[in-house]
This record gives structure tokens, sequence and C-alpha cells, in this order.
């Protein structure tokens, strides 16, 4: 074989080489997104993670590939979700919710796949992460831990006469009992007592939530994944009682459901899961991350005047200049 003939086929086997690894290079990475059940908050914070990864270089379909599931709430078969997620080999998983997040937590240890949780209102109550300052191995994430200070506040302009905030949740889920913990701490400050109502069962919403009449002049309801999926019912027995509601999600004040809300952005939440998601990818541990929470920029009010009314209440004069109506 002459000399340049072997020269070419040696150029042709390094070429082709060079193909094949820049093939493999360029393969998407597979991330699962396990979530617990459709939910406008839950949804827009998948789709505010995609964003965000896109943002930092890693685009849907080109550099990344999405495996989604959800258990249509049920806490039972979520470890199947997360098994069937895992069977997949993705390089990360990405949960959304308390519940979710505990039992992936537990099923992906020692896997050596890092999981960012999304929607979990306290990590560190609920042993996600080990401190506000710092992420556990091989998971942090970004949380929705409402100001609940702000939140009370917030009440109080609503319904300025009022002394007394019902808060319905469900025993079970430990993001309501962290609300509802921290509601209790912030509440002298603002001038109001809580009265807590345990819920555990959407069938006994009605007779609960009705209890709270004459006991409660205000009601805030939590982002419980037991409570906001219902909460179309939990309207209708505050309604009948004529105590006005304040949400943690503004969609169903938005469609009419309830009179405000005060909420956090799930939009924000999703973006900094993604951007953490993204460092995770490009080898930062997710030890060093500390889990994110919102700031009160990340809040915001919204009120239906003619649901308010509806309500048996008027707006108030505290709102005046409130750059937060919808009708």
């Amino acid at each position: 074989m002459s000399k340049s003939k072997f020269a070419w086929l040696s150029g042709m086997v390094v070429a082709g080489a060079l193909l094949v690894a820049g093939t493999a290079a360029a393969d998407p990475v597979r991330v699962g997104i396990a979530n617990f059940g459709e939910h406008p908050q839950l949804n827009a914070s998948i789709a505010s993670f995609k964003k965000a990864m896109a943002d930092n270089g890693l685009v849907e379909g080109t550099d990344v590939v999405y495996t989604e599931s959800h258990t249509n709430f049920d806490a039972s078969l979520v470890p199947q979700m997360i098994q069937k997620l895992q069977a997949e080999q993705p390089k990360l998983i990405y949960t959304i919710t308390t519940p979710v997040s505990q039992i992936a937590k537990k099923a992906l240890a020692g896997s050596g796949i890092p999981v960012v949780f999304a929607a979990v209102t306290d990590p560190v109550a609920a042993k996600l992460v080990p401190s506000w300052e710092a992420g556990d191995e091989g998971m942090t994430g970004a949380t929705d831990l409402q100001d609940v200070a702000a939140v009370m506040e917030f009440a109080k302009k609503l319904v300025p006469t009022a002394k007394r905030i019902g808060v319905p949740y469900n025993p079970g889920e430990a993001n309501d009992v962290a609300i509802l913990e921290k509601m209790k701490e912030a509440g002298p400050a603002v001038g109001l007592e809580v009265v807590e109502v345990g819920v555990d069962n959407v069938n006994d919403i009605q007779q609960r939530i009705a209890s709270l009449a004459g006991k409660a002049d205000v009601i805030y309801t939590p982002a419980s994944n037991l409570l906001q999926p219902a909460i179309a019912a939990v309207a209708a027995a505050a309604r009948q009682a004529g105590i006005p509601i304040v949400n943690s999600d503004d969609g169903a004040v938005r469609t009419g459901v309830v009179p405000a809300s005060f909420a956090v952005n799930y939009d924000q939440v999703g973006l900094a899961a993604g951007k953490i998601a993204a460092e995770i990818l490009k080898g930062k541990d997710p030890k060093t991350i500390p889990a994110w929470r919102p700031a009160y920029a990340d809040h915001a009010p919204l009120v239906n005047k003619d649901v308010l009314k509806a309500f048996g209440a008027e707006v108030p004069a505290e709102l005046d200049g409130c750059e937060c109506f919808t009708n």
C-alpha cells in the first residue's frame, strides 16, 4: 500500500472516530420529572423549570429530553412512578411536592441520581435537607415557602375587622403542618389569632369548613395537596358560612372560585429549580447548593371584587390604590 493511500485511510479512520465521538457527545441528557398531579401551579413549575434549563444551555430535544409522570395525587402510586423513572437511568430527577420528594429521597438513596425538588414548603421539616444553609447528599431544590407574616397582613387589609384567621390543613402533610406552625408564630405580631381545623379527607371538607362559622373572620388556604385540588368545595363551604378566603393560588381567584389570594409565583419556583438542576448537571455538588426560597417580591396579591361581594364583604379602603383587582 502506498504511503499516500495509507495516509488517506488513516485520515478516514480518525475522521470516523471523531464523528462517532461527536455523535456520542451530542446525545441529549435524560431528566425525569415526577409530579404529584395535574394542577396549574405544579404545571407552571414544570414549564418554567424547562425554560430555566434552556436558558442555561440545556435545550429540550437537543441537549435534554424529559420523561414526565404524575400519580393524580395518589401517594400510594409514587414509589412505582419513581421506580419507572429510575429505570430509564436519568442524569437527574425533578420531584414536585413534598410527598413525592420524600419518597424519591428514600427510593433513590445511593443510586447516584441527584434529585431537585420544587413546591416543597419546608424541606428542613420534611427532612429533605439538613438545614436552610446547605443541600443534602444528592438532593436540593426550590421551595414555595410563603412569607406568612405578609399573608396575614394582607388578610387584615382584606378584612380590616378580622381578629381570627381560620387555617384548614391536612395533619398528614408536612407542608401544611409547617405553614400552620409558622402562622401561629407570626399571628400575635399581626394581631390575628389562628384557628386551625384539620382536614384529612376531601369528603370532610364541607363539615370542617362549616365548623369555622363564628370562630374565624377570614380563612387562609395553604398550598395543600389535599385542599387545593378541592378548592371549589372549600370555597362553597366558606361562602355558605360567610367567611372570605385568602388562597395560596391565584388561579382560583381568576376563575371566580375564591375572592382573594396572596400567592407565590410558581413560575419563579420552577425557574429557580431549573437553574439549580443545570448547575448540578454541569458538575456542582447538590450539598453545596442551599434550598431556594421566595422573597417578598416573589409573592403577589389578587382580589376578585365580584366574588368578594358574594362572600358578604366589600372592598376595603385599605386596598385603595392596589393594582391587584380582577373581575
